[in-house]
């Protein structure tokens, strides 16, 4: 009887453990190992605020993080507009801070390369990020005669898309525009609406409770030297508040996405 009762004590504290650890995923625009650098920051500062372990969870590309996210596998998520309205009516997730402002994406060739219209680039190689990604969701919208397209060309990062259009594999990209200045010798052809900027959501297996104290956190980063730092590390703006209204409508975008 009293070995029952220590392994139902040890049965206890292991589901107790597990049930203090959370995932943190961020949408692939980066590689892995990019984003583990950038965003690891991130998961130590909210662990320490909230006193339960929050790690790191990457995805490969943006066809398997499409996969995993519309299951609800993922406790917390940051990223783009589409995907945060689609969790907030799809799947119950509460939205808790944001990025403030916005975020456009440029459509972008090599500075030798003239091309001053989109629809120079049909037929021509196109460097995007997968599907459904918002690079993605906003080149299909450049091109929605499917039979007057370019060949769209999936990269892994959006770094990745860039060299491959220096090293001329590629006529143009569509990139993030914060990424344009970073790249002098990059010719602009146009840049898309902007969007509200990312967003961290939680999904409903997160305490009510803790994800009041992520979202206290976030708002405070910059109270605090190791939320700065963090803050630094990103090279972002501090997390504001955020509401569901942010984002209606933005889910619209993926119509037409297989699963959506």
């Amino acid at each position: 009887m009293r070995n029952w009762a220590v392994l139902g004590l040890m049965l206890c504290a292991v589901q107790q453990a597990h049930a203090q650890t959370y995932s943190l995923v961020v949408q692939p625009i980066l590689t892995p190992e990019q984003t583990h650098r950038a965003f690891t920051p991130l998961t130590r500062y909210l662990s320490e605020q909230t006193g339960v372990t929050i790690r790191l969870q990457t995805a490969l590309n943006f066809v398997a993080y499409w996969e995993t996210m519309k299951k609800g596998d993922y406790d917390l998520v940051l990223d783009a507009a589409h995907f945060t309205d689609f969790r907030i009516k799809r799947l119950g997730y509460r939205v808790l801070a944001r990025i403030p402002d916005t975020v456009s994406l440029t459509l972008v060739t090599a500075s030798d390369v003239l091309i001053f219209e989109p629809e120079e680039l049909i037929g021509k190689r196109l460097g995007t990020l997968g599907s459904p990604s918002m690079p993605a969701v906003r080149a299909n919208q450049l091109f929605p005669n499917p039979i007057r397209l370019p060949v769209f060309v999936d990269f892994a990062s959006a770094t990745e898309t860039i060299r491959a259009l220096l090293q001329g594999e590629i006529a143009g990209a569509i990139i993030p525009s914060p990424l344009v200045q970073n790249y002098p010798e990059l010719n602009t052809v146009l840049t898309t609406d902007p969007i509200p900027h990312i967003a961290l959501s939680a999904s409903p297996k997160v305490p009510q409770a803790l994800a009041l104290r992520i979202r206290v956190a976030l708002i405070n980063i910059n109270r605090t030297p190791s939320g700065r730092r963090t803050m630094q590390a990103l090279r972002l703006a501090p997390f504001v508040a955020a509401s569901p209204g942010s984002y209606d409508g933005y889910a619209q975008l993926l119509d037409g996405v297989w699963g959506y």
